[in-house]
């Protein structure tokens, strides 16, 4: 991975790329309306015989400008470069949001970032993009450079919703955290997800005969209300039905809040593995119970509850399972050009 510095010109890129069709957005969850932006950008860049490059933000923009509105995130870093990973865009670019970034105009940032390091000849922005100190480079402001500057920009309109509202981040963090998970993922278009790696953990459920994979939730990273769900996991291995603790575990005395998923019907040794876990339906609260031995009746209970959320979820035609098909999609290349400071 190629760390220039943050606010150098001199590009990442390989010496033979002179130009670029780029996209520049903090794309948190890349949703549906994220997704639209970007095949657009590939679609322009072959046709113009360019290489697509999409410019993303780490950490958050409000992370820096204004803490306190910085929101939990729908994907951090990680996770955005897997989804994007699955797109067909040649080169991502991270760049660190650093304060002296920040206080870039937007002139700056086109001329300095954009054009110069880039080798931007082409702009993508969606309708209600602005860039620069305090977001002045707005779609005026854009075109303006543009036409002065050489360079061409389009701008991609909203991708509604179901209900007719334009599709957003902001929306989509207001249904995960309310626990409405099926709005969520027709903003997605495709089930809301938590990646990492797996964790050894007590043990205690192997020890109740449901032995766990264990994740420990990525900083920043927002999370669904507590309580037990049916998921998919995503692994190495393939991938499974599952059910999963989401937060604390009462019976044992433990407040922390954690990840635990039950995978079923195999017992594969996933420690240290990436995987994606993908929550399908909330099937309770998360409770005391008296004992292990009422814990695990209620466990077995959980467990055909969630077998028969994940049959729904595999009927041919159902809607979801074709938003979903990027979980087992093999992903395409993406050479991620990183900045440090």
């Amino acid at each position: 991975m190629l760390r220039p510095d943050a606010q150098s010109t001199e590009s990442a890129l390989p010496p033979t790329v002179t130009a670029t069709v780029v996209t520049v957005g903090t794309f948190d969850g890349m949703h549906r309306g994220h997704r639209d932006v970007v095949q657009r950008l590939v679609d322009r860049a072959t046709a113009a015989g360019l290489p697509s490059l999409l410019v993303t933000f780490d950490p958050h923009p409000l992370e820096v400008v204004n803490p306190a509105a910085a929101p939990p995130l729908l994907t951090v870093r990680e996770e955005k470069i897997e989804l994007l990973a699955e797109t067909g865009l040649d080169y991502v670019a991270v760049l660190p949001f650093t304060r002296r970034l920040a206080d870039y105009s937007a002139e700056e940032f086109v001329e300095l970032v954009l054009r110069k390091r880039f080798r931007m000849r082409e702009l993508l922005i969606g309708y209600d993009h602005g860039f620069g100190r305090s977001r002045a480079g707005d779609v005026g402001v854009l075109r303006s450079l543009g036409k002065r500057d050489g360079f061409e920009v389009e701008v991609v309109e909203a991708v509604e919703a179901p209900d007719g509202h334009s599709i957003s981040s902001t929306a989509i963090r207001r249904s995960v955290a309310g626990g409405d998970l099926d709005k969520a993922a027709d903003s997605l278009g495709r089930l809301y997800s938590v990646g990492g790696r797996v964790t050894r953990g007590d043990q205690r459920g192997r020890k109740l005969g449901f032995p766990t994979v264990n994740l420990a939730p990525p900083v920043r990273k927002l999370l669904p209300p507590e309580g037990v769900y049916a998921a998919r996991v995503q692994t190495p291995r393939g991938t499974f039905g599952a059910m999963v603790n989401l937060g604390p575990r009462p019976t044992f005395g433990d407040s922390s809040v954690g990840i635990e998923a039950y995978l079923f019907d195999t017992d594969v040794d996933l420690y240290d593995a990436h995987v994606r876990l993908e929550f399908l339906t909330r099937l309770r609260d998360t409770r005391k119970f008296p004992d292990a031995a009422a814990l695990v009746e209620q466990i077995k209970r959980d467990e055909t509850a969630a077998r028969s959320a994940l049959t729904v979820l595999s009927v041919a035609g159902n809607v979801r399972t074709a938003q979903n098909a990027t979980g087992t999609r093999r992903p395409r290349s993406v050479t991620s050009i990183s900045s440090s400071q």
